[in-house]
């Protein structure tokens, strides 16, 4: 998710998609944890995109 759209969403959509992107945050972890997944670089690009969340977020309250 771009810094663009994140700033575009209001703040109770920032804390759903948060939510989401949290949990499949810790799916990716556990599938890579059991079998190395196909690109391990999702899990590098959804802990950013956390970040930026977590700060328009912040931004926003």
């Amino acid at each position: 998710m771009k810094k663009a759209d994140i700033k575009n969403l209001s703040a109770g959509d920032i804390q759903n998609q948060l939510t989401e992107a949290k949990a499949q945050y810790s799916k990716l972890k556990l599938a890579h944890a059991i079998s190395p997944i196909e690109n391990p670089i999702q899990i590098k690009d959804l802990r950013k995109t956390i970040a930026r969340l977590n700060t328009e977020l912040t931004n926003k309250q």
